[in-house]
């Protein structure tokens, strides 16, 4: 673990909370952030544009003939499958923007080590180092 000392199988740590052990520089961080809240708003944007696609598909057999109709749910079906994922990215967007608020960015929750910066570019919602992601 960062920053621990060993003694005898114990280790000690020279700083009590997460925030003194933040690594990333302050602009790296706000940098992450405005695009978090970016992918954020066009997140909300593209479920918004999508939401008729999600909509229940008429009965209607006398204007839809049953291939249509199975076309029309396929593609509800993936729309519904979208907008999930969309919801669990959001999720996360809103955990690393927590983070940042708490302090705790570029830390990961699992072990507290350094998200090195290439990943938190790669991926500015990512809560864990490589090691503990895999």
């Amino acid at each position: 673990m960062r920053g621990a000392a060993q003694s005898n199988g114990l280790r000690f740590f020279p700083f009590d909370n997460r925030q003194e052990a933040k690594t990333v520089d302050e602009a790296v961080v706000n940098e992450l952030a405005e695009a978090l809240r970016q992918r954020q708003a066009e997140i909300a944007a593209e479920r918004a544009m999508n939401a008729e696609a999600r909509d229940t598909v008429a009965l209607d057999q006398a204007s839809v003939g049953r291939v249509s109709r199975i076309d029309a749910l396929q593609g509800q079906q993936m729309a519904l499958a979208q907008d999930r994922n969309r919801a669990a990215e959001l999720v996360q967007i809103e955990a690393a923007l927590q983070r940042v608020a708490d302090g705790s960015f570029g830390l990961c929750v699992v072990c507290d080590e350094d998200i090195p910066e290439k990943r938190l570019r790669l991926n500015p919602a990512a809560a864990t180092c490589i090691n503990c992601a895999k």
